[in-house]
């Protein structure tokens, strides 16, 4: 199992370089980029002062070749695809994701300025997703086809129907607009630093709740309802019934047996979860005004902020691949009989 793992860190390199390689082509080629704005740019500066606007080959330059090949180098947009490419990976290396086209600074300390609350939103939707999901899941499987599990099944696939960012938009017309029970955007008040630490914990508490619902309401099915067909298919195996007829209590059976083997599923999918940390929704982050890192890559991407695009990109595919790496270790802790080779 030690031999596999290490060869899975050690594929994590090159599926990288070619996630962002294939990334770094398409923002190379796409129409749009930040040469293209800035000439547009300069051209409507110039039509608004007055200055006419020179014809070469066709098209309308406002700029010198000068200041052409200066822009080119300023994007490094002057060199071939892999050499710029070349040039990006010995940067990031060295722990540089270059700077951002649009705020003028690194990459990282635009990231970093809005990771921790990616990072609070991301841990807390996980923490309550399996808090919640797991015991829901256990008892809908115990109260098969009673009114506890009839219920909770309309709850939750009406919750499933019902897209996150829409959700956000009623929740604020009625709770923060109609009642006023909550803060309609933003992550904190803009008094934040001048509130007690007890403050300081309730604004963000009431700022994290109706995000939080929508975050929640689209995971809820998935979770919930994979624990409980495992659980029933595994209560209804020869292992359990064999287990009770020597005198094994039903709790036990449940707790001991079935729902270790029901766990293994849910411990699979645990590391697609964790890119939620770092990615989030960026149509929830737009309705609810929350700068987090789902709206710096919707931003970056139609600014054609390439840097920005391909820090995100990198980080999120790393996460992803580590992620993965993690739920194939907690299958082994959950299931002994799985080993890796």
């Amino acid at each position: 199992m030690r031999d596999y793992f290490i060869r899975r860190l050690l594929l994590i390199p090159p599926t990288l370089l070619g996630v962002t390689v294939i990334v770094f082509v398409v923002t190379r080629f796409v129409p749009g980029g930040p040469l293209e704005r800035a000439i547009a740019e300069s051209q409507q500066l110039d039509a608004q002062g007055g200055i006419a606007v020179e014809q070469v080959a066709g098209h309308d330059m406002a700029l010198s070749d000068d200041q052409l090949q200066k822009l080119r180098e300023y994007y490094g947009f002057d060199k071939p695809v892999l050499v710029s490419y070349g040039n990006w990976v010995l940067k990031v290396i060295q722990g540089d994701l270059g700077t951002s086209y649009r705020y003028n600074e690194p990459v990282w300390d635009v990231i970093r300025a809005r990771f921790p609350i990616s990072l609070y939103y991301g841990i807390v939707t996980l923490i309550l997703t399996y808090a919640v999901c797991i015991p829901l899941g256990i008892l809908k499987a115990i109260r098969h086809r009673t009114v506890v599990d009839n219920v909770t099944s309309i709850l939750i696939f009406v919750g499933y129907a019902i897209p996150g960012y829409a959700l956000g938009s009623l929740l604020l017309l009625y709770f923060s607009v109609t009642l006023d029970w909550f803060p309609m955007s933003g992550f904190t008040s803009y008094n934040f630093s001048e509130l007690s630490l007890g403050g300081k914990v309730l604004d963000i508490i009431s700022h994290s709740v109706l995000p939080l619902i929508c975050y929640l309401v689209g995971s809820f099915a998935l979770v919930t309802l994979l624990l409980k067909n495992h659980l029933m298919d595994n209560l209804a195996s020869d292992y359990i019934r064999t287990a009770i007829a020597k005198g094994v209590s039903f709790r036990k059976s449940v707790t001991r047996h079935a729902l270790r083997n029901s766990l293994i599923p849910i411990a699979t999918t645990f590391g697609q979860n964790i890119t939620l940390i770092l990615s989030g929704s960026f149509l929830i982050e737009s309705v609810f005004d929350i700068d987090g890192f789902g709206l710096l890559g919707l931003t970056s991407i139609l600014d054609r902020d390439y840097p920005v695009v391909m820090g995100i990109v990198f980080l999120a595919s790393l996460l992803l691949l580590i992620g993965n790496i993690l739920s194939d270790i907690l299958v082994a802790l959950v299931d002994p009989r799985i080993r890796f080779q």
